[in-house]
């Protein structure tokens, strides 16, 4: 049997998160698990994880790529099943919470995460191992960020996929130097009375560093 598990980070203040959910069905009845499920009949890979995510957390529009292949003989321990991982971004804050509810899933701090079935634990190290090199040469902000952010709130996101705390100065003028943000003349007022500038990814410069070849290491 072939199956897609998907590995969805969300985003939000406090850093990147999990969303795991309490399965319904033996083995392993009500222990945490990754959301999966197997490819119908008629249904390409692709397909299905994408249904698995709008199903999950009630969106269609999300960051979404293919991670690699789990086929170990002995990985489900109730049938022969394959499973092509995915993994998706998205914040957190334009979830619906009703698919959620009726997954019984939550979203888990990467310090506090559940033991996982099978191998999905390894599936989400490889998934964040994964993340961690590719924002190297593309910053995941568009997914993760709102369109009008901070960048304290940006350097949270590269906290939390780095899983250490980022020189402040040496982020703020590697960000800075790479002319994809445009500053914008408002401030976000939430956290301070002083307040933090906005900015906005420029994309246009952007597309040309990928094209150029761009080298994101902090």
């Amino acid at each position: 049997m072939v199956a897609v598990d998907c590995v969805i980070f969300g985003f939000d203040p406090t850093g990147i998160k999990l969303l795991v959910f309490q399965r319904k069905v033996q083995p392993f009845f009500g222990h945490w698990s990754l959301i999966g499920s197997f490819v119908q009949p008629k249904e390409d890979v692709r397909t299905a994880a994408i249904r698995i995510v709008e199903e999950s957390t009630g969106l269609t529009d999300v960051y979404l790529e293919e991670l690699g292949c789990y086929g170990q003989v002995d990985r489900d321990p109730g049938a022969r099943v394959v499973s092509i991982v995915h993994y998706a971004l998205l914040r957190i804050d334009e979830y619906k919470l009703s698919p959620v509810e009726d997954y019984q899933a939550r979203w888990f701090d990467f310090e506090d995460l559940p033991d996982l079935i099978f191998d999905h634990q390894k599936m989400v190290k490889d998934a964040m191992n994964k993340l961690r090199k590719k924002s190297r040469y593309r910053p995941i902000g568009f997914e993760l960020l709102p369109a009008q952010f901070t960048i304290p709130q940006l350097k949270k996101l590269y906290d939390a996929i780095y899983q250490k705390e980022l020189d402040r100065r040496n982020f703020r003028k590697k960000i800075l130097s790479m002319k994809i943000l445009n500053k914008l003349n408002i401030k976000d007022r939430s956290s301070s009375k002083k307040g933090a500038y906005l900015y906005e990814f420029n994309k246009e410069n952007y597309e040309q560093l990928l094209q150029e070849g761009i080298d994101f290491k902090l």
